[in-house]
């Protein structure tokens, strides 16, 4: 049979954003179709996604305030928060092909996330275009794409530190995001974000369901684990507010949600 982590690996090098979504749709329809089984050979894959020419990459203290106007400051609102969808694409796809010899449901639960993703960019891109603009109008960071890279060699330490604390930052701005939004009278975009959130609680819960696993596996206290990779790489730079409603929802612990306020 055809091979779910191969095909994966071909959709994280498209370069094209609709052609990664299509394909991506195609990949996840096949696997629950039954066409795909699982590899555990070990893949070669590159340290950087498919990505487009556009937007153009700058660091984050480079990227322009956002004016007040209604228009171009929610245009660039709903632009960051594509960005992160096509990110959290590519991760998905990262996940299902980087990493071999993991239970079958860990490349069923990011592949349904990899689709999932794609779904929310679609959202969020058609809502640009009514906006007059589209996916790649503005400038973005790569920060999610840059912790990916550095946990690229270990499981455990990419469900800690992507899911569990650069898209759990999604749970805790998004509702901020959507306030000012319905402030702005720009009820479509909230009602994207309402169903992003939603399912990024599950996204996020993910990643805390295989962080748990592997830390068993390897028989590690999953709190002082994820203290310890809090320090390493991220010396004094997450600070709250936190979504604790939305992170309980997702398995963080009342310890982890602690570890977390007392930083």
């Amino acid at each position: 049979m055809d091979d779910l982590r191969k095909r994966a690996l071909e959709c994280l090098l498209i370069r094209d954003p609709l052609e990664k979504v299509q394909q991506t749709q195609a990949l996840y329809q096949r696997f629950l179709a039954g066409e795909l089984a699982i590899s555990d050979k070990t893949l070669s894959v590159p340290d950087e996604p498919g990505r487009p020419d556009k937007p153009e990459l700058v660091a984050p203290r480079d990227l322009p305030r956002r004016r007040n106007s209604a228009e171009s400051g929610n245009a660039s609102l709903i632009h960051a928060v594509c960005h992160i969808e096509f990110n959290a694409i590519n991760l998905g796809l990262d996940a299902v092909a980087r990493f071999a010899r993991l239970p079958q449901q860990y490349y069923d639960d990011w592949a349904r996330v990899a689709f999932e993703e794609s779904q929310h960019f679609i959202l969020l891109r058609e809502h640009l275009n009514t906006l007059g603009y589209d996916y790649g109008s503005f400038p973005a960071h790569n920060g999610m794409w840059e912790m990916a890279r550095k946990t690229h060699h270990d499981p455990l330490i990419r469900m800690a530190l992507v899911p569990r604390v650069l898209e759990a930052r999604g749970l805790d701005v998004t509702p901020k995001m959507m306030n000012k939004l319905r402030g702005s009278g720009d009820h479509r975009a909230v009602e994207i974000l309402e169903i992003i959130l939603e399912e990024e609680i599950g996204h996020v819960k993910i990643g805390t369901h295989w962080f748990n696993y592997l830390c068993a596996q390897r028989e590690v206290d999953p709190l002082a684990t994820f203290k310890d990779l809090l320090d390493n790489y991220f010396s004094g730079e997450l600070r709250g507010p936190f979504n604790t409603q939305a992170r309980k929802l997702a398995d963080f612990t009342d310890e982890e949600m602690a570890l977390l306020e007392g930083r």
